[in-house]
C-alpha cells in the first residue's frame, strides 16, 4: 500500500515536471535557436520519411524553420505574415500569420499565450522525456494528438498525429535558449524568378 502509494506520489510529481517545464518555456525562454530531425510515419507504421534542419524563433510568433535534408524548404514567420518557400521548385507561399498559427504547432513553441488555443495536460513521463499533451480549442485545427516533451527544463520533443493519422515526431539538440537571433533571420524576400502565391 505505502509503495503504491509513492509510485502515485511519484507520478504526480512528473506529470507536475512536465507542465512546470512547458509554463517556463513560455515564460522565460524568449528566444532561442536548436537543431532537429523529424520522422515522419505512416498511419499503417510501416513507411517513413526523415528529415533535419534548423529551428530558431523570437517570441511572439517569429520563427525559422531551415529544412536542409533531404530536400531544402524555408518555413518563416515574422510576426505577420508566414512564407513557406521551395527553392527546388522555385515557389514560396504566404499567409497572415492569424490564419496560418492558430492551434498549431508552431504557435506552441514560438506563440504566447497557450491557454488561448489549447488545452494542456500532463501525462506519464517515457524516455526519461517528461511530455505534455495539448489538445487544441478548435475543431477545424486538423490534428489528433500534439505533444511536447522536455528533458527537465529543456524543450527535447514534438510529436503532432494529423487528422489522417501520420504520425511526426520532432527531436531538438543543441537547444540554446534565448539566444541572440539576428532580426533579419525572421525576414523572407522571395528571390527573382520565384513564383510566389498568396493565400486567405
Amino acid at each position: 500500500m505505502a509503495a503504491g502509494l509513492a509510485l502515485l506520489g511519484a507520478a504526480a510529481l512528473a506529470q507536475a515536471d512536465g507542465l512546470s517545464a512547458l509554463k517556463s518555456f513560455v515564460t522565460e525562454v524568449k528566444s532561442g535557436r536548436a537543431t532537429f530531425t523529424q520522422t515522419v510515419t505512416s498511419p499503417d507504421g510501416k513507411r517513413k520519411k526523415s528529415t533535419a534542419g534548423t529551428f530558431e524563433f523570437q517570441r511572439p510568433n517569429q520563427f525559422r524553420f531551415s529544412y536542409a535534408k533531404p530536400a531544402e524548404q524555408l518555413i518563416v514567420g515574422d510576426g505577420k505574415e508566414v512564407w513557406v518557400y521551395d527553392p527546388d521548385l522555385a515557389q514560396a507561399s504566404v499567409r497572415g500569420m492569424d490564419q496560418a498559427l492558430g492551434a498549431t504547432p508552431v504557435s506552441l513553441l514560438a506563440g504566447g499565450d497557450l491557454t488561448k488555443d489549447f488545452t494542456l495536460t500532463a501525462q506519464p513521463a517515457s524516455g526519461g522525456i517528461d511530455w505534455v499533451e495539448a489538445t487544441p480549442k478548435r475543431n477545424d485545427s486538423g490534428l489528433q494528438s500534439l505533444r511536447l516533451g522536455f528533458k527537465g527544463r529543456e524543450l527535447a520533443a514534438l510529436e503532432i498525429v494529423d487528422g489522417f493519422g501520420q504520425r511526426s515526431l520532432m527531436q531538438f539538440s543543441a537547444v540554446e535558449v534565448n539566444a541572440k537571433v539576428a532580426p533579419e533571420r525572421f525576414r523572407f524576400t522571395p528571390p527573382a524568378g520565384v513564383d510566389v502565391a498568396r493565400q486567405p
